[in-house]
């Protein structure tokens, strides 16, 4: 089991070196706090761990070994948002336990973990409390001494600093409101989310300070200032900065979601699946600009990692699909044990099927594809029509991924129903799955109309979609049905659900030369070929 919690807090900088308590407000009686409750003074003596270049860190995510109060132990955080993280926590020990080390993995690689900065902390604390004794929030101020210990130990720095962290299941509102007593007390932002962050910036090579706040520029100048920043990136972007972007932000996203596969966070496997097969898709699209010849085996193993991931993500969605219609069957209706039988046959789909998703990300194979990915990014494949404009080229390969999935469906759009239009429809939603994230890369590029093709590819996806669902439901019902049949149960109702199932196949068929006509005669797909 592991110990998770959301910690979300602020800190808050002082430039008084004075008596802690003086760089606290009076708070009792603001925003429902009955009392303010000092517990005294903890020292906390922490050692932050890292790669040599700091991978953790520039991730926002921090490592750290810690002695003193009620928490000693190895504390793992990651960013969720702004003032928000997840921190998984595991008891003292020397080594850092395995499943921390595991959900460093995607960042750590096969390089070491080395203590990259001491941090020791004088923490005053104080419980705001409702008028029933309920904690709300910890107010603390530590003073801090940070020494650097690699790559060579260094010398040390001191600061203090306020935080306010809220108790578990506390309202994020109470932040805001605390927060003009806490600038009226002369305290103000920190400008780096995390002592860790403040330490690495004081104790740098050159012992550079960060960057203080000396005030904001209006909204609406800031909004023509980012406008302007924006329109001039556009209009100088070439093909290649356009593609390799949205590669990035696909690789980031794989990488980011590792840990989150790993807690079995809901939905990450399949927005971890989602991103790799965007990045796979992007490589197909735009093959002009970047070179087949290296993206094709990293394609290839991206393709073997989407099936992983897929394993049980398929599973799920298939057995939620089959339940839904087992809802919709009247009570009266449903003869036999067919939601017990539907039970058994998911659970003996899952059977190691999480085990072995871990074993993937903890393999070699896998490392191997994140270094791959890595080596892209630094040394970029690019073929010659990457220094073009970007319009040209990303509109060209946003038409040919279209017209591939034009060619594949409209011969087939009045064709009669069977196996074979079945087959011919599920590789026509690939083909639109790929136009739509052909379109989604050529946003930055050609702006909405091409914002626009893509959800019409999303409707046609979706509809085929729901279409193949509806192929592989109907397998599924059939395996059901000669199991119960076997066990002498009745398989009357998952009769009727598959031929409920044929009825939403049939629907969409019905549908989809309606919904093809309209992309056909869309003005926004007509921009994209002006």
């Amino acid at each position: 089991m592991v110990d998770m919690m959301r910690e979300i807090e602020r800190k808050y900088e002082t430039t008084d070196d004075g008596a802690l308590a003086g760089a606290l407000p009076e708070l009792a009686g603001v925003a429902g706090i009955a009392q303010v409750r000092d517990q005294g003074t903890v020292t906390l003596d922490a050692t932050y761990y890292d790669t040599p270049g700091q991978r953790l860190a520039a991730d926002g995510i921090t490592l750290r070994r810690r002695t003193g109060g009620d928490d000693a132990g190895w504390h793992l955080k990651l960013p969720v948002g702004p003032d928000v993280r997840d921190e998984i926590r595991a008891p003292l020990s020397d080594a850092l336990p395995p499943h921390l080390a595991g959900l460093v993995r995607s960042r750590v690689r096969d390089t070491g973990l080395v203590p990259l900065v001491h941090l020791l902390s004088e923490r005053h604390v104080h419980h705001l409390v409702d008028n029933d004794g309920t904690l709300l929030a910890e107010l603390s101020a530590d003073r801090v001494t940070a020494r650097r210990l690699t790559p060579a130990p260094g010398d040390p720095v001191s600061w203090t600093e306020v935080e306010v962290e809220l108790a578990e299941g506390g309202d994020p509102a109470l932040l805001d409101t605390l927060e003009p007593y806490l600038t009226d007390a002369g305290l103000r932002r920190a400008d780096l989310p995390s002592k860790l962050a403040r330490a690495l910036a004081e104790t740098g090579p050159r012992g550079e300070k960060p960057e203080k706040k000396s005030g904001k520029p209006g909204k609406k100048d800031a909004a023509k200032k980012k406008a302007a920043k924006k329109a001039a990136k556009k209009a100088e972007a070439t093909a290649g900065d356009t593609v390799l972007d949205y590669v990035r932000r696909q690789i980031t996203t794989i990488v980011t979601l590792d840990p989150a596969v790993r807690l079995d966070t809901p939905d990450s496997v399949h927005r971890m699946r989602v991103a790799t097969r965007r990045l796979r898709s992007a490589f197909r699209s735009y093959r002009k600009v970047l070179d087949r010849t290296v993206t094709d085996p990293i394609g290839a193993e991206l393709k073997w990692l989407a099936a992983e991931l897929g394993i049980d993500r398929d599973r799920e969605v298939l057995t939620a699909r089959l339940g839904e219609r087992l809802a919709e069957v009247p009570v009266e209706l449903r003869l036999g044990p067919v939601a017990a039988r539907l039970e058994i046959w998911s659970h003996a789909r899952r059977t190691g099927s999480r085990d072995r998703l871990i074993g993937v990300l903890d393999g070699e194979r896998y490392l191997a594809l994140l270094g791959a990915l890595d080596a892209l990014l630094a040394a970029p494949p690019l073929r010659q029509a990457a220094a073009r404009p970007a319009a040209e080229v990303i509109r060209k390969a946003v038409l040919r991924d279209y017209e591939r999935l034009a060619d594949r469906l409209e011969p087939v759009l009045d064709a009669p129903s069977g196996p074979e239009r079945d087959v011919v429809l599920h590789e026509a939603r690939k083909d639109a799955k790929r136009a739509r994230y052909a379109a989604e890369a050529a946003r930055p590029a050609l702006g909405a109309p091409a914002k626009a093709f893509a959800g019409l590819m999303t409707e046609v996806q979706e509809l085929l979609g729901d279409h193949q669902d509806s192929v592989v439901a109907r397998e599924a019902l059939r395996e059901l049905a000669i199991q119960a049949n076997a066990a002498g149960e009745s398989t009357f109702t998952v009769g009727l659900i598959y031929g409920r199932e044929e009825a939403i196949a049939a629907t969409r068929e019905r549908e989809l030369p309606g919904l093809w006509a309209e992309v056909s005669r869309n003005e926004h797909r007509a921009a994209l070929q002006n």
